[in-house]
């Protein structure tokens, strides 16, 4: 029943639930030492552990804005912020759908080395598996090139404590005011919706600035 939810569940018009405007809000005092905690499953850093500044995005497979900002606002951000130093960036699961749950698995059981290279493939495949009928199909045809094979799929899929894990981050994320994606907090700082590299220049480069005082 599981699996059977996850790969016949439709993700079409999930991408329309993230924001569409970009807001900022203070997170709450009592939010931010909650917000780096550790979660229930490995953090996925890229970055410099002693960057100055630390960026955590929630992000749902499906999302197109999400989407969106990986394929065309992060690569500019990780070449000047991240490879540099400046920043260190975590991205955190808080899928909207089964779909967008399966997804995140599935990366998950790339294992380390493959993590973010599966994230950047289904990224920029979203209507390949977030939109088709046949999720399974769909998932199979993409991940196809990192070898994964319908048993490893069946498998990942069937893991019920790595289910539970992706949901208890969310639910996490929830009580730290995510409600939408991409939520960014930006050291401590909520912001909501893509935003351009110039705005993320903008938030970062002072904060960057400030820690070398």
């Amino acid at each position: 029943m599981f699996r059977r939810q996850f790969l016949k569940s439709t993700a079409a018009g999930i991408a329309l639930l993230a924001a569409n405007s970009v807001f900022a809000q203070a997170a709450s005092a009592d939010a931010v030492p909650d917000l780096m905690q550790p979660g229930p499953l490995p953090e996925r850093i890229l970055g410099r552990d002693d960057a100055p500044v630390t960026v955590i995005e929630y992000a749902s497979m499906t999302c197109g804005h999400c989407a969106n900002f990986h394929l065309n606002v992060w690569p500019a951000f990780k070449a000047e912020f991240v490879d540099t130093g400046k920043v260190r960036f975590i991205l955190r699961e808080f899928p909207f759908d089964p779909r967008a749950t399966a997804a995140f698995m599935l990366a998950r059981c790339m294992g380390d080395a493959k993590w973010y290279p599966t994230v950047d493939l289904l990224f920029r495949n979203q209507p390949r598996w977030a939109r088709t009928k046949d999720g399974k199909e769909g998932f199979l045809s993409v991940l196809s090139m990192t070898g994964l094979k319908e048993a490893d799929l069946e498998a990942c899929l069937g893991d019920q404590a790595l289910l539970d894990k992706v949901n208890a981050v969310a639910a996490r994320g929830q009580e730290l005011g995510v409600d939408s994606t991409p939520t960014f907090f930006i050291n401590g700082e909520k912001y909501t919706g893509v935003m351009p590299i110039e705005q993320l220049r903008a938030l970062v480069e002072p904060l960057v600035a400030g820690a070398k005082k």
